[in-house]
């Protein structure tokens, strides 16, 4: 057997449940509250220095500076820097479009397009049924499209695809009439991005334990669902 199954194997045997493979998965692929935490930083950085100083270039360099002292941190911890190289991403497209047009407000643009596009992604993959949470049960299972074999997984992972569709339509119904608003909207887009961006996102992590707490689906392939509350 090779490494990569013999870690799945164990990923498997840990997890008995759908419900309790995809708890852990989200939490993995969040980071826990660092990797949140380290998401927000750079986006205040960025907004509170152009609030104070409104100087797009300041600004952008306290938020990638933010994010690079994130990632020195991350490094001399010899700690995945993965969550923080992500932000810097984020930050370092920000940064283009804001520099590029001279208007902070042009930072918060390539977020507002992104929830979009994870958005209708994610809806898309509802409507087929091929829920982008499955994917999490395929990873875990070895098999990336058994779990398409038992409806009720099929189910619940929709149910909670659509947990995490709402944060984002939410933050782009708020934040793009505020973008194309008259005048410098900068310091409401970025205090609407922080206020939506770690706390809507542990908002519907709750709402997703919620519902995996209600029920125990089998993770082996086949085995039958019990996802349901009791009549």
């Amino acid at each position: 057997m090779s490494e990569t199954e013999t870690g799945t194997a164990r990923e498997t045997a840990a997890h008995d449940t759908v419900e309790a493979a995809v708890r852990a998965q989200l939490n993995k692929a969040l980071g826990g509250v660092r990797g949140m935490v380290e998401a927000a930083v750079p986006t205040i950085a960025f907004t509170a220095t152009y609030v104070a100083a409104k100087d797009v270039k300041l600004a952008v360099g306290a938020g990638v500076g933010a994010a690079v002292l994130l990632l020195l941190v991350r490094l001399a911890q010899r700690s995945s820097p993965q969550f923080v190289l992500n932000s810097l991403f984020g930050i370092a497209i920000a940064a283009f479009f804001a520099l590029r047009s001279g208007k902070a407000e042009n930072a918060f643009l390539p977020g507002i397009m992104l929830n979009a596009g994870y958005a209708a992604a994610m809806i898309f993959s509802i409507a087929v049924r091929w829920p982008v949470v499955g994917f999490i049960i395929g990873s875990v299972t070895g098999d990336p499209t058994a779990w398409r074999a038992d409806p009720g997984i099929v189910r619940l992972c929709s149910r909670l695809t659509w947990l995490l569709v709402l944060p984002c339509i939410v933050r782009v119904a708020v934040q793009y009439p505020i973008y194309l608003a008259d005048g410098d909207q900068s310091g409401l887009l970025g205090t609407a991005k922080i206020a939506m961006g770690w706390p809507l996102q542990v908002a519907a992590l709750a709402a997703m334990a919620w519902l995996l707490a209600r029920g125990r689906t089998p993770i082996t392939p086949g085995a039958p669902a019990n996802n349901e509350e009791p009549a």
